[in-house]
């Protein structure tokens, strides 16, 4: 329920921007902050986790990344039907097909930057947590596109979902300290080292009490 509810207030907010007449970049951005505002309730409040306490797993949960990524590299690149079909594999569980998918991807185009990103991303949610292969892919997306935010912004993120929030907040800090004061994704790092640098709860109050 409590995921359904978020879905919906995400909705909701996403129609008021459209009626207000927020377009282009600012409603993208916009849209990454409401995604990230959800990832945070999901690391702090875990709302579908049953009335048990929280374990380690539960802090790597899922987090939708297409918004975010949109910031950085658009809604209409060149990579975003195959982003697209690997995201939408990843929510339906298949993680496997979903690097398989853009291990293909970085074959056939390996001097795209977004495309290990993605793979990155991928390869993250399908061991649950950063690992040497999604290490590499987002060093490769660093040495394709150098000097570039988006690379350090999702190995930040793919630290985060493995637990080390600290690591993703300092690196977020220096994207916010070598960026132009006009990016368009300042507000969404800004979001994210706010949400990240909140304690995590206690395991009683992320997953409800025990007691009946």
């Amino acid at each position: 329920m409590g995921w359904l509810v978020l879905a919906v207030l995400i909705a909701l907010s996403a129609g008021s921007l459209w009626l207000m007449k927020v377009r282009g970049g600012l409603l993208t951005a916009a849209m990454a902050a409401l995604v990230f505002g959800a990832a945070g309730y999901a690391f702090q409040g875990k709302p579908g986790l049953p009335d048990a306490p929280a374990d380690a797993a539960a802090e790597r949960a899922y987090v939708p990344l297409a918004a975010a990524r949109h910031v950085f590299y658009g809604n209409f690149s060149p990579e975003e039907s195959w982003m697209s079909m690997s995201e939408a594999l990843e929510r339906s569980g298949d993680t496997e097909n979903a690097v398989g998918l853009l291990q293909n991807a970085v074959n056939r185009y390996p001097g795209s930057a977004h495309l290990w990103i993605g793979l990155g991303n991928a390869l993250v949610d399908h061991a649950h947590g950063l690992t040497p292969p999604a290490e590499m892919a987002y060093q490769r997306a660093a040495e394709l596109s150098p000097g570039y935010p988006g690379p350090p912004f999702f190995y930040g993120l793919a630290m985060a979902r493995s637990g080390d929030r600290a690591s993703a907040v300092a690196i977020w800090q220096r994207i916010l300290a070598n960026s132009p004061k006009d990016a368009n994704f300042r507000p969404l790092v800004e979001l994210g080292i706010a949400t990240l640098s909140q304690p995590p709860p206690a395991p009683e109050q992320a997953g409800g009490s025990t007691r009946r």
